[in-house]
């Protein structure tokens, strides 16, 4: 009895192993991005499709050379598309290249200002480990940052702009004799503008402390610690600092430079303080694509995990997503993330909706409360950065994703107005009232599937905004919105 009674342990051991790690393979493949349909995440196509126009004329309109754009929605990546061209100026005049590169899907792009979201990553990481508190102050860990004043001011002043330094250093780092030590030196012994905790400055100076504060604490340069703990455990396979010049074919070119004698800046940072930096800056820096940043994003969108990896505790990213800025209203800001900024995260933007933007045409949306995100990446500093603002094109993406959404029915109408109303735009409770209540009627004949009286009762709807709009009782921006989403609904239904 006992010569059988062993083997089969054995058997029965090696079977739970393998149910075990067949359950955590399963859980991984389970929350990570897979392209899929957006009907299957009850998001509407027409509104997804519209951006493609738009991109287009911006291109045409020399916003930019080109771009990529990917929206994801529970975990399912719902558009992904590339347009224009990654590479097509050979300077400042707007010379053509004899062999232009048109852009892809997987094009790789300086992020520029988003490289700040992994310095702030990097950070709780250490947090993590228990090796600060977030209020400690700076000069704890670098004790020549104690000068001039400085000896107060915390990590979480530098985490959310409030530290009260100057947007730039006082003088382009490149131009400072010396090696990247001596720069960061230099850094490190910039005076305050204002005094800590009395206002929102965004600036680049603390996010260069904070790389510092990184590598003095983890002991390596911070392109070594992003790449151990987060591109790498994350599968971002095209995220990294520094670029190969094997890779250049596959990077968006940015800025002509005669001033930094660089010419055409192609496969090198763009930021001539993180050039000056070999490259590696707390502020700048790092270069991906459109799906390694969607695969980051949907690591804050759940908790910290993606593809089993934990990156951050649960606690830290709660901290990361937390308004820290309510001293200071409109400037809502976590620890990294910016949070609630309409200007570029138009209807998708509410209090817990975090995103940043790049200086080289990038930006990120990430919204918990759709579980969705939307990256919008463009080299519209190439060939100059004398051109005109992307922010117009970062809302319509972010515009449309949030149509797609609240397009799909009714129901996700209503919520729509009911965000509308968290954002004062309607004059009375009662004018939001009366929309949702005609929202509900038309619901009820969406689950009957009466087509023809979904439709009667959204036209109904939208001759109520008209009256509404007339009467002063709904903001323009609202109504707009609202218009726009009872046009797609009613297409969805016509068609």
């Amino acid at each position: 009895m006992k010569k059988r009674t062993i083997p089969f342990m054995i058997v029965m051991t090696l079977i739970l192993s393998f149910c075990i790690s067949s359950m955590d393979m399963s859980h991984a493949a389970a929350n990570q991005l897979v392209p899929d349909n957006p009907n299957q995440v009850q998001m509407l196509e027409e509104p997804l499709a519209d951006i493609d126009q738009a991109i287009e004329e911006a291109i045409s309109e020399q916003v930019m050379p080109g771009a990529v754009v990917l929206v994801a929605k529970n975990g399912k990546i719902v558009k992904h598309n590339a347009y224009g061209y990654a590479a097509r100026y050979t300077d400042a005049d707007f010379t053509e290249m004899e062999n232009p590169v048109m852009m892809q899907e997987d094009t790789i792009f300086d992020m520029a200002s988003i490289s700040k979201l992994f310095t702030a990553t990097a950070v709780m990481q250490l947090w993590d480990q228990g090796i600060f508190e977030l209020d400690d102050p700076v000069a704890e860990y670098i004790p020549e940052f104690a000068v001039n004043e400085k000896e107060e001011v915390t990590i979480r002043q530098l985490l959310t702009h409030t530290s009260g330094f100057a947007p730039s250093p006082s003088e382009s780092l490149y131009l400072i004799e010396g090696d990247r030590e001596d720069r960061l030196d230099f850094v490190l012994e910039e005076p305050l503008e204002n005094q800590p905790n009395t206002e929102y400055v965004y600036s680049d100076v603390n996010y260069l402390t904070l790389g510092v504060l990184v590598e003095r604490l983890s002991g390596v340069r911070q392109d070594a610690f992003v790449s151990e703990y987060i591109t790498e455990p994350l599968d971002m396979e095209d995220t990294m600092y520094n670029p190969p010049a094997s890779l250049r074919d596959r990077i968006a070119a940015t800025e002509y430079q005669p001033w930094t004698e660089r010419g055409l800046v192609w496969g090198s940072v763009h930021d001539e303080n993180a050039w000056s930096l070999d490259g590696v800056a707390g502020q700048a820096g790092i270069f991906s694509t459109a799906t390694d940043l969607a695969a980051f994003a949907q690591m804050m969108l759940q908790d910290g995990n993606y593809k089993g990896e934990q990156i951050l505790s649960d606690k830290a990213v709660e901290l990361m997503k937390t308004n820290w800025n309510e001293a200071f209203p409109g400037q809502d800001q976590g620890l990294g993330w910016e949070l609630n900024q309409s200007w570029y995260m138009d209807d998708l933007a509410e209090v817990n909706t975090m995103g940043h933007t790049g200086y080289t045409g990038t930006s990120i949306v990430v919204s918990p409360n759709q579980n969705s995100l939307a990256v919008l990446l463009t080299n519209r500093v190439h060939p100059t950065r004398e051109t005109v603002s992307t922010n117009p094109i970062r809302r319509e993406v972010s515009e449309q994703t949030a149509a797609a959404i609240h397009s799909w029915s009714a129901e996700q109408m209503k919520e729509m107005v009911e965000i509308l109303k968290t954002k004062d735009a309607f004059a009375t409770n009662r004018a939001a009232y009366s929309l949702q209540l005609h929202l509900t009627a038309v619901s009820r004949y969406e689950k009957l599937d009466k087509s023809d009286k979904v439709i009667k009762h959204l036209k109904g709807f939208q001759q109520l905004i008209d009256e509404q709009l007339d009467q002063e009782m709904i903001t323009e921006e609202a109504y707009t919105t609202l218009a726009n989403n009872t046009a797609y609904l009613q297409n969805k239904w016509q068609n």
